[in-house]
């Protein structure tokens, strides 16, 4: 038998993720010291309550709630209790003693992932963080090592399994946005509180951490721009479904060139028109999906579950067997890459394609103010559908599809609508992308 040496893992937190993340390294032990060349051994969890009820059954002298002693006596850091403190401050603990950290910790991240990889390269320690982003899917080891002598162009990605199902339910059943949220709710994919998750937050997390790591740059998440899904109509979605397109809410990081040929990035969070035909308007339910377009491999398409706790511990393992090879091995962990240090574009400057759905009077005279109202602003009109409405109601239905334009004109079009009076209402406004 082979004697291997052993490597400190250190628990924090024992919820969903974290109770799996134990059971799975107690129960399957010998076969992950196997792959990583070294013995895990679980010295303690961390918790703020060790008398908590908990889904998974664990051994009781693990629990601890002295965090700061068990991080101090580890070689590996595990970090599973999510939001900015006390994650942040042990995190840093842990670094600043040199133990690598396994963490999936999206908003922690994205808010404070330059100081946290700063403080790992300091002492020459690792940070890992694979299960931040959409779950067991693995796409953060990709980026930052097999596609790490591509040039990465774009990645479009459904990394919010509750605003999925949600939008997959409008989509195929036909449900209002209000009735597909309460299904989430008692299905247990949205919270109580969904507003991280309909809103675009925890989305807009994660696409800050993959425009970082795609593009060697660092991203603030205050440069992200987000919007949820709320306002989204079942009215839009048998629309959108008509004309050929899926509604979905995407993660877009973007390499991009503006008009004085200075190179940057954006990052951005919005529910888009997606065509049948791309990959990503077949991922339903509350899967998740990543498509990476880069210059030499080309598109690639990483999908998968995005979410759940015996599914997310997939990629904490993952990250913590490449964490105790590292120790077997030996050497300084590889910094984190932002020498690029690209600018970051605010959403104006984004080149992209509207679908505007008006309803205006039915008079001689309105399809030529509209169109000059687009003309005026610099949009061409790629698409025009009319409906009239029957009966007394003298009005009628425009739904336009613009070629590309950058996205501060299509918003000044959109705000010039508004005030025409030839136009009763602007209905709805939706990005299209992947065409």
């Amino acid at each position: 038998m082979i004697e291997y040496r052993n490597v400190r893992v250190a628990l924090l937190g024992a919820g969903s993720v974290g109770s799996q993340v134990a059971r799975l390294l107690l129960e399957h032990g010998d076969e992950l010291a196997s792959r990583a060349g070294a013995g895990l051994e679980l010295v303690g969890i961390a918790v703020r309550d060790v008398d908590a009820p908990r889904d998974v059954d664990l051994p009781k002298e693990l629990f601890t709630t002295d965090a700061e002693s068990l991080i101090l006596g580890a070689d590996i850091v595990i970090e599973l209790i999510g939001g900015i403190e006390p994650a942040r401050t042990l995190v840093l603990q842990a670094l600043q003693s040199g133990a690598d950290v396994v963490t999936g910790n999206k908003a922690l991240l994205a808010t404070h992932g330059p100081e946290l990889f700063a403080a790992a390269e300091q002492v020459g320690a690792q940070l890992y963080y694979e299960a931040a982003v959409a779950g067991a899917i693995p796409i953060i080891r990709p980026l930052h090592d097999s596609l790490a002598g591509d040039r990465i162009v774009r990645i479009m990605g459904i990394v919010n399994g509750t605003t999925n199902f949600i939008l997959d339910l409008m989509d195929r059943e036909g449900a209002t946005f209000e009735d597909a949220l309460a299904t989430a709710t008692e299905l247990g994919y949205a919270e109580a509180d969904p507003t991280a998750d309909v809103e675009g937050y925890d989305a807009a997390q994660k696409a800050a951490i993959l425009a970082s790591l795609a593009f060697h740059t660092s991203v603030p998440l205050a440069a992200v721009h987000r919007e949820g899904i709320t306002s989204v109509t079942i009215e839009q979605v048998r629309a959108a479904r008509k004309a050929g397109y899926v509604v979905k809410i995407l993660a877009t990081a973007e390499r991009l060139t503006d008009a004085d040929g200075t190179e940057g990035v954006s990052a951005r969070v919005y529910p888009a028109l997606v065509p049948e035909s791309h990959p990503l308007a077949s991922v339903h339910g509350a899967k998740n999906a990543v498509f990476v377009e880069a210059e030499a491999a080309g598109d690639l398409m990483f999908y998968g579950a995005g979410a759940g706790g015996v599914e997310t511990a997939s990629a904490v393992l993952g990250d913590l067997v490449s964490a105790a090879r590292r120790h077997v091995i030996g050497g300084p962990g590889v910094a984190e890459s932002t020498q690029a240090d690209l600018p970051v574009f605010p959403i104006g400057t984004v080149r992209t394609r509207y679908q505007i759905t008006l309803h205006v009077t039915d008079a001689p005279g309105v399809l030529s103010t509209v169109a000059g109202v687009l003309a005026k602003h610099g949009v061409s009109v790629e698409t025009v559908e009319q409906t009239v409405a029957s009966g007394s109601d003298a009005t009628a239905t425009l739904v336009i599809g613009t070629h590309l334009a950058r996205e501060s004109d299509l918003a000044s079009t959109v705000v010039a609508l508004r005030n025409e009076d030839v136009v009763v209402e602007v209905t709805s406004v939706l990005r299209v992308v992947g065409a």
